[in-house]
C-alpha cells in the first residue's frame, strides 16, 4: 500500500531509511565486518561496535521524474474537464451533471476496492478524506459547472489558472512547507500572467460566474492539499476512491432529485462529456494527480497546472469551436517558463 511513500522527497516518511538507526541498535555490526575497522590497525574495545558511517541520502531523480510525469498526466486529464462539462450541459442540467459524474466515479472506485479487498482507512485519515470529498468531489465540480452555464470554457479556464498559486499557499499553511523565494517569485509571475490574460478576455468585468470560479479555487486548493498529504500514506487511487464513497450519501439522493427536476435530453456529446467527467476527470485523473503530488510535493506539482488553462484553450477550439485569443501563444511561453523555474527551484 505504501510502495510509493519513499519516493516523496523531503517527507518524513522517506527520511528513516533502513539501517540509519543508532549504533547501539546493531551491536553485532563489528563482528560481521571485522575488516571495517580503522586503517591504523587499532582494535576497538571488546563489546563496542564501531560507529557506522554516516548515511548519505542520494536524490531519487527517477522517482521525481516519474512523479512529475504522473502529475502532468493528471493536468492533461483536467484540461478536458471544462470542454467535457460544456458537452454534458448540452443535454443535462448543472446539478444532474455534478451528481451523476460523482456517482458513476464512485461506482467504479468502489468496485475496484471491493475486488482488490482494500481495507478501510485508519480513523485518523477520515477527516482528511472528508475535506477531499467536500472540495474535489462536490465543491469544485458544482461551482465550475454553475459558472459554465454563463461563462465560456476559455474564460473559466484562465480564471482557474490561479489554482496552482492557491494550492501552494494552502500547502504552506497545512503541511508546513516553505518553498524558496525563487519558487514564490515564479509562481507569482505565472499568476500575474494568468490574471492579465483573464482581464484581457473579460474586459475587467466580474460576473456571478467569476465569483463561482474564485470560490471553486479555494475549495479545490484545500482538497488538493489534503489529498496530496493523504497520498503519502494511501495509494492515490484510494484517496480519491474513498472520497467519492464518502460523498455518496449526498450525491445519490442529489442525483435522484436532479434527474426529476432537470429531465435530461441525452445526446452523443452529453453522454461523452458525462463519461469523461466521471472516469477521466473525477477518477483516473485524480489517481495519477495525487500519486504525482505524493512523489514531488504538493507545491511543485501544483505549478504544473499553470499549463492547464492553455491546454483547455486548445481543447475549446478543437472540440467546441471557440476562437483562440491572440494573446494565447505569448501567455503559453510565459507560463511554461514559470513552470520550468518552479520545478528547478528548491522547495
Amino acid at each position: 500500500m505504501r510502495d510509493h511513500d519513499s519516493a516523496t522527497p523531503g517527507s518524513t516518511i522517506a527520511v528513516n531509511a533502513p539501517g540509519a538507526g543508532p549504533a547501539e541498535a546493531r551491536p553485532a555490526a563489528g563482528a560481521a565486518h571485522p575488516a571495517a575497522g580503522p586503517a591504523s590497525g587499532a582494535t576497538a574495545p571488546v563489546g563496542t561496535a564501531p560507529r557506522p558511517a554516516p548515511v548519505v541520502h542520494a536524490p531519487a531523480p527517477r522517482a521525481a521524474a516519474r512523479g512529475t510525469l504522473l502529475a502532468a498526466l493528471g493536468v492533461a486529464s483536467f484540461s478536458l474537464t471544462f470542454p467535457a462539462t460544456a458537452w454534458a450541459l448540452e443535454g443535462m442540467g448543472a446539478w444532474t451533471v455534478v451528481t451523476l459524474r460523482s456517482v458513476l466515479a464512485a461506482a467504479v472506485a468502489g468496485t475496484c476496492m471491493v475486488v482488490l479487498r482494500v481495507r478501510l482507512p485508519e480513523r485518523r485519515h477520515w477527516a482528511g478524506l472528508a475535506v477531499v470529498a467536500a472540495g474535489v468531489v462536490l465543491g469544485f465540480p458544482l461551482l465550475t459547472t454553475l459558472a459554465l452555464e454563463t461563462s465560456t470554457t476559455s474564460h473559466a479556464a484562465v480564471v482557474v489558472g490561479l489554482l496552482p498559486l492557491t494550492t501552494a499557499a494552502f500547502s504552506a499553511v497545512r503541511t508546513g512547507a516553505r518553498p524558496s523565494r525563487t519558487f514564490w517569485a515564479a509562481a507569482l509571475a505565472g499568476a500575474v500572467v494568468v490574471i492579465g490574460f483573464a482581464v484581457q478576455q473579460s474586459g475587467g468585468a466580474l460576473s456571478t460566474g467569476d465569483l463561482c470560479l474564485f470560490a471553486a479555487l479555494l475549495v479545490c486548493a484545500a482538497g488538493y492539499t489534503e489529498g496530496g498529504r493523504l497520498a503519502r500514506h494511501l495509494p492515490g487511487w484510494q484517496v480519491i476512491g474513498w472520497a467519492l464513497v464518502t460523498a455518496l450519501p449526498v450525491t445519490v439522493p442529489g442525483a435522484a432529485l436532479a434527474l426529476v427536476a432537470e429531465p435530461p435530453h441525452l445526446t452523443a456529446h452529453a453522454v461523452a462529456g458525462l463519461l469523461w467527467l466521471a472516469l477521466g476527470s473525477q477518477f483516473l485523473g485524480l489517481v495519477v494527480w495525487y500519486r504525482g503530488m505524493a512523489a514531488v510535493g504538493v507545491a511543485k506539482a501544483s505549478q504544473l497546472q499553470l499549463a492547464q488553462p492553455l491546454l483547455t484553450l486548445v481543447w475549446s477550439v478543437l472540440l467546441l469551436g471557440e476562437q483562440l485569443p491572440l494573446a494565447a501563444p505569448a501567455a503559453a511561453v510565459a507560463v511554461l517558463v514559470c513552470i520550468v523555474v518552479t520545478q528547478r527551484s528548491a522547495s
